[in-house]
């Protein structure tokens, strides 16, 4: 991982956002080559999930929702974590992740080195009054308490009470200050003597005229226009809606680079289908969303499925599979295959008053359609094919000596360039040539890059690196015979081709 960290930031894949003011915890900007592939990776998803299926449509629809969306989903209600600091190294996480331990367990705590052991168990001792045994590194001698988990950074079972996280990014909309009704209030005295949540409550109550949620997912809205979209092009079920786009969660625990961060993409698809038939169409988008993944990668055997276990599941849902990926700390989450059954459209329907049902007009029934939702994450997509493409091999260089090649092997649809053209020398009109080249890419509309500078083997190792792959080069032999050279970048090999014929041969290797 630090290995992938370090080159998304030296080769322009990803920079941490707002870095030469500190950085932004958790906030990260794709730079040119990482807005390409993420934007190629979400085009051949748009493509295989809309453009390929006749009755899956796309909606894009506003971030802002109306705050009823939220509170009819249960977002505002139910959609917190439980948030939990130890109190010895200070780290806040989530418990519902914490690692688990039963109570009067032995409980070891682990420190990066031993001076930070050695301050640890004097704050045990004078702060929090317990004995202990210090051994190096570790913290001897302790129990774990009733709570069922330690902290995950260093083990420690001396932990604050549990307080209750919501995840969404609220602000505020219209020409009324929040803050200016809250000065208003204390002005008047209409908050004295509140406190705790008496006084939580009452500040709700000011400012929820203006408030409004930085939307946690792309679904609801595909359930809160589900009649527009289908009255609007007469759909008949079973049909899907899909969208593309960010959302913002204010996590707890940020963790591995672009894996977990506060502002993400997602690629959602809700699709309506009868009651009864819901299981058949689970089972349906489970093989085509996995097939989807393995067809871009070179370790298909990397990404796995995994059913979710009853604790697990949602009170609504019938069942769920994840699609998880071996990443080097485990495996994880890729994305989420559920059947939501009726649920949704049945609490915006009683919340909105609107009526959100279907009618067949073949059965002449009418009826409240069940959901089957694959949920995956582009930015999390773009993590798996980095991760999966990264490449160390040793080949031989050019003076005869062994030497270390790194190289993305990304799908040729998904590499941010597909082609390079490197004149061999910067004379001989080979410079001239290589542009017109490159100009007949881009008149195709395919990503190419010109590069002059650096030895030629060099070149081939930049472009490799950024996982390009198809080197064209113009030689001295061009300009005798018409002929260029194309390199495949996985397999190193090189071989001739017309230099009007490059463009075809490109396309035909991409189709």
């Amino acid at each position: 991982m630090q290995k992938i960290v370090s080159l998304c930031k030296r080769r322009g894949f990803v920079f941490q956002s707002s870095e030469i003011y500190g950085g932004l915890k958790s906030a990260y900007d794709y730079g040119p080559l990482g807005a390409e592939l993420k934007r190629n990776l979400m085009t051949e998803w748009w493509t295989d999930m809309v453009h390929r299926r006749e009755n899956v449509v796309g909606l894009d629809a506003s971030i802002i929702m109306h705050p009823r969306v939220w509170e009819a989903s249960g977002h505002l209600a139910g959609f917190s974590d439980p948030l939990v600091d130890c109190k010895v190294c200070k780290e806040r996480f989530r418990a519902d992740n914490a690692p688990r331990a039963e109570e009067g367990a032995d409980a070891t705590l682990r420190f990066p080195d031993k001076g930070a052991a050695k301050a640890a168990l004097t704050q045990l001792t004078e702060q929090l009054g317990v004995t202990a045994e210090r051994r190096g590194k570790e913290i001897v001698g302790l129990k774990a308490g009733a709570a069922g988990y330690v902290c995950p950074n260093c083990g420690s079972p001396f932990l604050s009470d549990e307080r209750q996280f919501n995840l969404m990014f609220k602000s505020a909309i219209g020409a009324t200050d929040p803050l200016g009704e809250v000065a208003a209030a204390i002005e008047a005295g209409k908050l004295e003597g509140l406190g705790g949540r008496e006084l939580r409550t009452a500040l709700e109550e000011l400012t929820r005229p203006s408030a409004v949620y930085l939307r946690p997912e792309t679904a609801q809205a595909m359930f809160v226009q589900f009649a527009n979209v289908q009255q609007a092009l007469a759909l008949k079920v079973p049909f899907g809606i899909a969208q593309m786009g960010k959302s913002f969660r204010n996590e707890i625990t940020v963790e591995h680079f672009i894996f977990r961060s506060c502002e993400f993409e997602q690629m959602e698809m809700e699709f309506f289908c009868e009651p009864g038939t819901d299981e058949e169409w689970a089972d349906y988008w489970m093989n085509e969303r996995m097939s989807w993944w393995r067809r871009y990668a070179n370790a298909p055997d990397k990404f796995r499925f995994r059913a979710h276990e009853d604790a697990e599941l949602a009170h609504y849902a019938r069942g769920c599979s994840d699609i998880e990926f071996a990443y080097p700390w485990g495996w994880g989450e890729l994305e989420g295959i559920a059947n939501r059954t009726d649920y949704d459209l049945k609490k915006h329907a009683e919340a909105s008053g609107s009526k959100l049902e279907y009618f067949d007009p073949v059965k002449q029934t009418k009826y409240t359609p069940f959901v089957i939702e694959p949920a995956a994450g582009a930015t999390r997509g773009v993590l798996v094919y980095l991760i999966d493409a990264y490449h160390e091999e040793e080949v031989e260089g050019a003076k005869g000596k062994t030497e270390t090649r790194v190289v993305l092997k990304l799908h040729p649809r998904l590499a941010p360039y597909k082609v390079a053209v490197l004149p061999l020398v910067k004379k001989e009109g080979m410079p001239e040539k290589a542009r017109a080249v490159v100009d007949a890419f881009l008149q195709k509309g395919i990503a190419a890059r010109y590069d002059e500078q650096h030895a030629i083997g060099r070149r081939y190792r930049r472009h490799d690196e950024i996982g390009t792959p198809y080197c064209l080069t113009i030689d001295g032999q061009t300009n005798e015979d018409d002929t260029i050279t194309i390199r495949d970048r996985d397999t190193m090999e090189q071989r001739r081709i017309s230099i009007d014929g490059a463009v075809a041969e490109v396309q035909k290797l991409l189709a």
